[in-house]
């Protein structure tokens, strides 16, 4: 008996072993992340352009013909030098019919003329005529010849003659005029290189200020109208951050916060400071065709190098600008910058990685929730309160402490008390 109870133990210890690890439960494969705590920033992520904050565009103020501008954008410019000149335009060109109806009218107009002269003439023969009487009737009355009334009507006559005499004369000036102005309507047009006509009646057009041209948008000769934009000035030196964002994320931005340039083309990233939010939105379409209400962030440049911020990211050092730095910085106007303007930071906060989170009630009853891992590798369900987020990380005010595990994206088989591995051991 004893032999028996000795052969039988082994035998059920091995039968015992088989069953617990044949029907106990198997861990569930999670991945896991790590309560940290450090540097906290919530941004808002967009991109937008780097511009010339003083934009002078240069139009046109009379129509004319435009002289071929010379200067090349990139050229630097002073203030009151010659930007451009604008000519009278030559006289158009016409055609057969155009033509002879302007010599049929000139030829009228020299007949009007010739008859306004031959008026002009009978009008001094008779006032010649009532001066001589009027002379004549004077003579008479001092010897009695002749009444006062009679030398009264010679006197009106006189009157009467010399004014047709000054209305032939202005009769004649029109006549000329007429004839004049149908001579010039049969000029042709012509060469723009002959400016002997025109060398006196140039319309210069100067710069405003001292600077470069930024964009030239006429360089031939061409024919202007009054208004139309020809060049653009500015000081590529001095720059501004224009970036358009949600109006949603607009709310949460005020003046002053800062701006981190990224993916501008240079070694470092440059800070920006926000001046002015636009109060009024415009919509804008996306690339999936669906429209936005978006509102232009202005922001400036930092020109000295601001203290180490609380988020931990290394602001840049001195801007370079084109007087301190004769190469400049590269940026010009409408270079494309992406930005990170900074709505929330903190030096140091408890933070978990935000695919940890999940909803935990439902209605206005719900609040945060994730699984802690215990030393036992127990999934727990854990109540946190929870702060700002980010695109990476939620601040944690409460419920989690620095240096606990949580299971990231928890699916339907981990629930409170259930045994969890990290994928892939």
């Amino acid at each position: 008996m004893k032999r028996k109870l000795i052969t039988w133990i082994p035998v059920a210890v091995i039968v015992g072993f088989i069953l617990y690890f044949g029907f106990r439960p198997k861990p569930v494969e999670v991945e896991i992340g790590q309560v940290i705590s450090g540097p906290f920033a919530v941004t808002v992520d967009e991109s937008g352009e780097a511009r010339v904050r003083e934009l002078y565009q240069i139009s046109a103020p009379l129509a004319g013909r435009l002289e071929r501008i010379q200067l090349e954008p990139g050229d630097s410019i002073e203030k009151d030098q010659v930007l451009a000149e604008i000519v009278p335009v030559e006289p158009t060109l016409l055609d057969v019919r155009a033509e002879a109806e302007a010599l049929a009218r000139f030829k009228a107009a020299e007949a009007a003329l010739e008859r306004a002269g031959n008026q002009l003439a009978v009008a001094e023969a008779e006032a010649e005529k009532s001066r001589r009487y009027l002379e004549r009737d004077r003579e008479r009355l001092a010897s009695g010849g002749i009444s006062k009334p009679m030398l009264e009507d010679t006197e009106h006559a006189l009157r009467i003659a010399e004014a047709t005499l000054a209305s032939s004369k202005s009769s004649v000036e029109v006549a000329r005029f007429e004839r004049e102005q149908a001579h010039a309507a049969l000029l042709y047009s012509q060469s723009a290189s002959d400016a002997s006509a025109t060398e006196d009646r140039r319309f210069t057009i100067r710069s405003p200020i001292s600077g470069v041209v930024l964009r030239r948008l006429r360089e031939s000769s061409t024919v202007v109208a009054a208004g139309e934009s020809i060049l653009e000035l500015g000081d590529p030196g001095d720059l501004e951050v224009r970036i358009d964002v949600l109006s949603q994320d607009a709310v949460r931005i005020r003046p002053g916060q800062r701006i981190l340039i990224e993916h501008w083309g240079g070694a470092s990233d440059l800070t920006a400071v926000v001046r002015r939010v636009e109060p009024s939105a415009f919509t804008k379409v996306s690339a999936l065709g669906v429209n936005e209400q978006r509102v232009w962030i202005y922001a400036d440049f930092e020109t000295a190098t601001p203290p180490p911020g609380p988020t931990g990211i290394k602001p840049i050092g001195e801007f370079p600008s084109l007087s301190a730095d004769p190469r400049g910085s590269g940026l010009g106007d409408a270079y494309r910058i992406e930005g990170r303007i900074v709505i929330y930071e903190r030096e140091k906060a408890v933070q978990v990685p935000a695919g940890a989170l999940f909803r935990e009630g439902s209605g206005g009853e719900s609040s945060w929730a994730v699984f802690r891992i215990d030393p036992a590798d127990r999934a727990e369900k854990i109540i946190i309160d929870a702060g700002e987020r980010n695109d990476s990380a939620v601040e944690v005010h409460a419920g989690l402490d620095e240096g606990d595990r949580v299971v990231l994206h928890p699916g339907d088989k981990v629930k409170d008390g259930v045994v969890v591995r990290e994928r892939g051991e």
